[in-house]
């Protein structure tokens, strides 16, 4: 493997890590529900789960996205070599003491984890504060909070606190569908109106509208606070709230005008679970028998590893000098993460059989990220055709 591709920009270690994680995961989860394998160690298996999906895997993806994006921001040259090495070390290390909790102390994954968020955080407002480039620093206050709610994650792992973890988990949650709806704001309508410019259609079909961005971000900051308050009926009411601000603005970004092209459909398909997501957690507060599951999964199955895969597969061909078409096949890492988000949500909601679905939803997940690996691969490894550096 040439290496020094490899680290020649923030994007091609971190999404590699990003999908080799993703399917490292759903493997051992699958592995401990259905064949008992003991991968969690002394973790609660399911706090295990949560964590490393929120601020194991999610991370590696954020990182690669914007140590990227923020070159682009801010006019500055990107983190490579022996720097973006030291950072990929620090997210690894996380990672293995979370595996090997049976002989590594928690002391090690709490360091490491956290630190790696930490450095994250601070490299990013460095740049940008020094750039000038302030519109984006609250991109690194959503990166700072998310650093202190993984801290306090572990806090609720190794104390063994039920509520503290389940407070960093709904915080984690909510301050990763932030960042979607601010990155996915700025993208998705961009995207959209600058291909159908190329297509010789009229761009101005993709609307947007300050009011209704502005409470589509704002819900969702006081949807977090009030679950940290604990007001059930507020809760319910801002979820439904944000959910629908948030289906107003998908709406005037007209996306069934970009249904030919698969790199911008799955954007907008990604924002939509969101807007599903906080629909599940309105009915779920203020209506029996709809699970409070099922809404976490539309969430992180649905619009987070949509969005995330969505994002890596453009991010992936653009920054490497490629036409923005996906590679033969590559639609098919869009049609596997839906139907796992699509089997995964209707298993909590006990529309179909739990283990099943579970299975089936899991397969599927390996699928979409194990061949966004298979076809990336030697994309995320290799020179860029153009000769160019990065």
């Amino acid at each position: 493997m040439p290496t020094t591709s490899v680290l020649s920009y923030p994007f091609r270690p971190f999404f590699l890590l990003c999908a080799l994680y993703a399917v490292a995961l759903l493997l051992g989860w699958l592995g401990l529900l259905f064949l008992g394998w003991p991968v969690t160690g002394e973790i609660s298996p399911l706090r295990w789960h949560a964590h490393e999906i929120l601020f194991g895997l999610i991370p590696a993806a954020i990182a690669g996205f914007m140590l990227t994006a923020m070159a682009n921001w801010t006019g500055r040259p990107a983190l490579r070599g022996r720097g973006l090495a030291a950072l990929v070390g620090l997210w690894v290390i996380a990672r293995l003491s979370m595996w090997l909790t049976h002989s590594v102390p928690g002391a090690v994954a709490v360091v490491f984890d956290v630190g790696f968020l930490a450095v994250l955080t601070a490299y990013c407002a460095v740049v940008i504060i020094r750039a000038g480039n302030h519109r984006n620093l609250v991109m690194v206050a959503v990166l700072l909070v998310l650093t202190v709610v993984c801290a306090f994650s572990h806090a609720g792992i190794w104390l063994d606190d039920a509520m503290l973890a389940r407070h960093a988990q709904l915080l984690g949650v909510y301050l990763v569908l932030l960042l979607i709806v601010l990155i996915g704001g700025r993208i998705i309508p961009s995207f959209s109106g600058n291909w159908l410019a190329q297509q010789g259609r009229e761009r101005r079909v993709v609307r947007s509208h300050p009011v209704i961005d502005a409470v589509a971000i704002i819900s969702i900051v006081a949807l977090a606070i009030s679950e940290l308050i604990g007001h059930g009926v507020t809760t319910g009411a801002l979820a439904l709230l944000a959910a629908l601000a948030n289906m107003l603005r998908l709406v005037g970004w007209s996306g069934w005008h970009c249904w030919r092209n698969p790199l911008l459909w799955i954007l907008h398909l990604g924002y939509a679970w969101i807007i599903i997501a906080l629909l599940l957690r309105g009915l779920s507060l203020s209506m029996a028998g709809v699970p409070d599951v099922a809404w976490l999964h539309a969430a992180g199955v649905g619009a987070m590893a949509t969005m995330l895969l969505g994002v890596m597969t453009r991010v992936a061909l653009g920054h490497t000098g490629r036409a923005l078409v996906l590679p033969p096949g590559a639609v098919w890492i869009y049609l596997l993460i839906t139907a796992a988000a699509v089997l995964r949500v209707g298993s909590a909601l006990a529309l179909l059989d739990y283990r099943w679905a579970l299975a089936v939803s899991g397969i599927a997940w390996i699928g979409a990220f194990g061949l966004f690996l298979g076809l990336y691969w030697s994309i995320l490894t290799g020179p860029r055709p153009d000769g160019k550096p990065g």
